[in-house]
Order: structure tokens, then C-alpha cells, then sequence
């Protein structure tokens, strides 16, 4: 009774929270014209309607009305996600929630009901991921307004959110929460090159591209820890102590191979991130939701001769020929492609 009444209130709070945001929506074509807005944020807003309209037009998203509007929602920050899993098992808990089925994480608009979530599961011998969140999808229920939250990003995080999302609000299949977010990583990063190189703004579509080519490394990255840490569980199956033991062990290889490999590649993040990333289970399942086998969206984005529509296209196909896991079919295709 106590968890059905815990997510009574959890999902009541999130359809208030959602309902304050849809009142607060104005146009942005009309703030556009605002001559009382300072110009940065007027020329920001111009940015996604051109954002929305190349998903459209040039990506064959579907939009809808999604970014047609913008709401203040009144804070700096919009949600804390928290992810959490065993500390001696590489299995991401899981939330289940109605219409999109379970998933790796849990959006609260509650910041210390998400604090109180995370030490319960710290409590319950899991490790914990708490970040932050400046956008979502309702997946085509609602009309996604633009958030202030989402507003204050740089012109390259903005239009690769913007298109992020709207993946999501076009194709979204129940129950695939890694899929769909590392779909919506690459729809967002390689669109947004593809975005400004169409503006002429080459130094931006540069920008973008290398952050594209960073995110790759850390995909790889994440790949191979996760097989490390897996085959370190699975040495010791019958003793928590040296599982524990022996993840300690590859956590401490990672740092290394993070400060002295991985970080001299990257050329949008900084060194402080090989150094302060946070290395446990929660935390590189929660990298590889986001970012898992991103090569293999690429691979058919270079099958199909580099035509990012038709590569949308072809991987939301192959995605719908195997629902249960939408990674086979794009295997089984790169397969037969050779």
C-alpha cells in the first residue's frame, strides 16, 4: 500500500509540475518580436523555431507543436534524474511507469524527495547517480514548450536539445530506454552539425562535430568498462567481498586510463573531467544509456552516404523490425551490408 501511495504522489506531483509549465507557455514567435527581450535571447529563440523547422523539413521528424512556445518555470534547474544499481552487479535498477514502461531512471521535480530516493537506495546497498535535468519529452502528449531552463544552454547544446527531443517525440518505443536515448544522442549531435553547416556557421558545425567525435570516445569508453566490470562479477559469483573487491580494482585501472588515454582525445571537454567523473555502477550505466554503441548509428549514417534523413529513416525501421531489442536488427543489417 505504502509504494503504491509513494507513486500515487510521485506521479500527482509530476502532473502538477507539468500542468504549471503548459500554463505558463507563450508563443515564441510573439517573444520574438519582443523588442523588450534583450537581443542574445531573441536571437536564442529564433534558433530553435529554425532548430524545429529543419527537424521537419530537412530530418523528417515530426515535431507537432513541440517548441512552438516557451515557459519560465521559475528556477535554475528544472529536475534531478536519479539512476542507481547493485554495487556488485552491473544491472541498472529500474522504475516502472505507465504508458512508457520501465526505465533506468527517475525524473523528481521534488529535489529532496530525490536526495531521500537516493539515500534510501545508498541504504540498500545500491550505488547512486544524482544529476540534473534541463529538458524532456512528454512524447507527443503534450506540446513541449521551450523551457527557461533549456534556454540559457550555448547555441550548440540548444539545437542539439531541440532535436534530441523531438526524436523522442517522434519515434519512442516502450520499454527501450538505452535505444531511445542513444538514438536521440546521435539524431541531436549529428543534426546539429548538419544545422549550422546549412547556416553557414562552419566554426559552430565544426564545434559540434568534434563533440560528436568526443562522444563517440567516451561510448567506447563506457563499452569497454562495462565488459570489465562484468567479467569481474562473473569471477567471483559466490562472494559479494571480492566482487566488491575486484571492482575496486577495475575502477582504478579506469581513473588511470581516463587521465592518461581518454583525456588527451577529447577536444570539447576539459581535463577536469578525466579526473572528477564519478566511477560506479549507477554512473556508467547511466553513460551508457545515453551513449550506447553510438559507432553503430554512424555506420549505417555512412552506409546510406552520409543522408542523415535516410539514416533516421533506416534505423527507425530496422528499430521496429526487432521491438524487443532494436540493437539486433541494426546488427543484423550492418550484418548483411558487410
Amino acid at each position: 500500500m505504502g509504494i503504491v501511495a509513494s507513486q500515487g504522489c510521485y506521479l500527482a506531483r509530476a502532473a502538477v509540475e507539468e500542468a504549471r509549465i503548459l500554463a505558463a507557455r507563450q508563443p515564441i514567435t510573439a517573444l520574438v518580436s519582443d523588442r523588450s527581450l534583450p537581443d542574445s535571447t531573441r536571437a536564442k529563440l529564433r534558433l530553435v523555431l529554425a532548430a524545429r523547422t529543419f527537424a521537419r523539413d530537412s530530418l523528417g521528424l515530426e515535431p507537432g507543436q513541440s517548441f512552438t512556445t516557451y515557459s519560465d518555470v521559475g528556477r535554475d534547474t528544472l529536475v534531478l534524474v536519479l539512476s542507481a544499481a547493485p554495487r556488485d552487479t552491473l544491472k541498472a535498477y529500474g522504475w516502472r511507469f505507465p504508458v512508457v514502461g520501465r526505465l533506468p531512471y527517475k525524473g523528481f521535480f521534488d529535489f529532496e524527495a530525490a536526495r531521500r530516493e537516493a539515500r534510501k537506495m545508498e541504504g540498500r546497498g545500491f550505488d547512486t547517480y544524482l544529476r540534473t535535468s534541463d529538458a524532456f519529452s512528454t512524447l507527443g502528449w503534450f506540446e513541449d514548450p521551450l523551457l527557461s531552463t533549456t534556454l540559457r544552454h550555448d547555441s550548440l547544446d540548444l539545437a542539439n536539445t531541440v532535436l534530441h527531443e523531438i526524436t523522442h517525440g517522434t519515434f519512442f518505443p516502450k520499454g527501450q530506454a538505452v535505444f531511445n536515448e542513444s538514438f536521440a544522442s546521435f539524431v541531436g549531435a549529428r543534426g546539429a552539425v548538419w544545422f549550422f553547416r546549412s547556416r553557414g556557421s562552419i566554426a559552430a558545425a565544426a564545434m559540434a562535430d568534434a563533440s560528436w567525435r568526443d562522444q563517440k570516445v567516451l561510448s567506447s569508453f563506457w563499452a569497454s568498462l562495462s565488459r570489465s566490470l562484468d567479467s569481474a562479477f562473473a569471477t567471483h559469483p559466490a562472494s559479494r567481498v571480492s566482487r566488491l573487491a575486484a571492482r575496486d580494482t577495475v575502477y582504478l585501472r579506469a581513473r588511470r586510463e581516463l587521465i592518461d588515454s581518454i583525456g588527451p582525445q577529447l577536444r570539447t571537454i576539459g581535463p577536469w573531467y578525466a579526473e572528477r567523473v564519478p566511477l560506479n555502477n549507477a554512473y556508467v550505466l547511466a553513460r551508457v544509456v545515453y551513449a550506447k554503441e553510438l559507432a553503430l548509428f554512424d555506420e549505417i549514417y555512412r552506409l546510406e552516404e552520409r543522408d542523415l534523413r535516410a539514416a533516421i529513416a533506416r534505423i527507425i525501421r530496422l528499430a521496429e523490425s526487432t521491438p524487443d531489442d532494436p540493437f539486433r536488427g541494426i546488427r543484423r543489417w550492418l550484418s548483411a551490408s558487410g
